[in-house]
């Protein structure tokens, strides 16, 4: 049976619209213009939408420019987009009109397509509530879409990510507590360097992480401006003087978060600056995690041939080919997200140097590579946690084994016998295969000297 469809119209004519889409001619043209990659902004970027459609409804009945029965309705329809109701109306590619004309008609058509059903009107009819007139009043592309963008990402950082971030810097916490008793060689440019608790490496890592929250928690703050009612250009035009206040002192109570008007609405609407710091923020999260994966691959390698100071949970079978091999998949899972992310900033870093005049029409893209880069870190450092960091052990014996053979030890003896000589000593110690502690004695220094300058556990410090 031939797909049934309904004649609408835009400014530019008519345009024939699934009969049963809430979407109307203007979302329709999207399809047919940007059949791109078929990727869509996520569902808390519409969600995002929902909001500020909403929170707009409800200061423009409130500031007497918008009928009391429309404005409810809209808010009614808003609402539900809100909840996910509408997700499959929102068709239009992330590849679409610069600065998101499309996203934005996307989300008016649809709102005002239901609130007139809710009106007791038919889906697409136009006449009791107008995408434009009605949904958009007060607004433009040019604010909504960098305010959703700002929105999405604070709600997505919020309640998503640093949650998760919490939980792996005190999953690494704990395990630096746990393996503070275990002393293991240090490694400096892959070669061995002088002892070092497996708790303090992983001290290290917990603080590292910790850096990096503080610093995401710092940046993400700039998200909390956003210049709804700044409109096309930033002077709010066709907005009621009181309209841009209310409408984002609502979003602050629909979010719960404490979203503010900008300093300056010009500035809020030629540069997505919050996007661009955020981005940066998490590509050094990124980097990070990347560093402290990469590490954990390496300390477990083996299990035979490798470091293997550590064991990694065995959450998988590791070959198609090899029977009982298992790899470290967890942290290889983390690597391939950190390397995506800084990609993901490589893009929004460049769209982001495409301002001009009065705006930035590269929105779209950010907005999608800003919100999967939120997403997929949050995802992936939850699985990382739960299922490789939490999960390790260690091999105590292995790394007291590894730190007492490391010739790295001869630094100790430095201050007894001088560079040259202990140099000495750690190059026969690596000819003859015997530990520095060894040729020291034989090279006749006392065993009260070497039981006070070879106490590995003395040599790893109080930190």
């Amino acid at each position: 049976m031939s797909e049934q469809f309904r004649i609408s119209r835009d400014s530019l004519g008519e345009v024939k619209v699934p009969s049963d889409a809430y979407y109307g001619p203007q979302t329709e043209r999207a399809k047919h213009n940007f059949p791109i990659s078929g990727l869509r902004l996520p569902r808390r970027f519409i969600r995002a939408q929902g909001i500020i459609k909403l929170c707009a409804a409800r200061a423009n009945r409130d500031v007497g420019d918008l009928d009391t029965e429309i404005a409810n309705a809209i808010i009614s329809a808003a609402q539900e987009v809100i909840n996910g109701d509408f997700d499959r109306e929102f068709v239009v590619d992330v590849y679409q009109a610069g600065a998101g004309t499309s996203q934005n008609m996307n989300a008016n058509e649809v709102i005002a397509s239901r609130a007139s059903e809710l009106l007791g009107g038919g889906r697409g009819d136009t006449s009791k509530v107008h995408p434009n007139d009605h949904v958009n009043m007060a607004q433009s592309t040019n604010d909504t879409i960098h305010v959703a963008m700002n929105i999405a990402a604070m709600e997505g950082i919020y309640h998503d990510l640093l949650p998760v971030l919490k939980r792996l810097e005190a999953a690494l916490t704990q395990k630096a507590q746990e393996f503070d008793p275990i002393v293991k060689s240090g490694r400096t440019h892959l070669q061995d360097a002088v002892p070092i608790r497996l708790g303090q490496e992983f001290a290290g890592y917990a603080q590292a992480v910790a850096n990096r929250r503080v610093q995401l928690e710092k940046t993400a703050r700039a998200l909390l401006e956003i210049g709804l009612g700044g409109n096309a250009v930033g002077t709010g035009i066709n907005a009621h003087p009181e309209y841009s206040e209310s409408a984002i002192r609502f979003i602050g109570e629909e979010t719960g978060l404490g979203f503010v008007p900008p300093h300056n609405y010009f500035t809020f609407v030629q540069n997505p600056e919050a996007a661009i710091q955020v981005s940066g923020s998490l590509r050094s999260l990124a980097i990070t995690v990347n560093k402290i994966a990469n590490d954990l691959r390496l300390l477990a390698s083996g299990p035979r041939t490798g470091i293997a100071e550590l064991k990694l949970p065995p959450v998988q079978p590791g070959s198609s080919i090899m029977p009982g091999k298992v790899n470290p998949v967890m942290a290889e899972m983390m690597n391939m997200i950190c390397h995506q992310v800084i990609g993901f900033d490589a893009c929004i870093a460049s769209a982001g140097g495409q301002s001009q005049l009065e705006l930035n029409v590269m929105m779209p893209v950010m907005a999608y590579n800003l919100l999967q880069a939120i997403h997929i870190l949050a995802n992936g450092i939850c699985a990382f946690t739960e299922k490789c960091v939490t999960g390790l052990e260690a091999d105590a014996e292995r790394c007291q084994h590894y730190a007492e053979m490391s010739t790295a030890l001869a630094t100790s003896l430095n201050p007894l016998v001088g560079y040259d000589t202990a140099a000495d000593i750690a190059k026969t110690a690596y000819k003859t295969n015997k530990t520095v502690r060894e040729v020291a004695k034989e090279r006749g220094i006392s065993e009260a000297h070497l039981h006070d300058l070879l106490d590995i556990r003395k040599l790893t410090g109080n930190n």
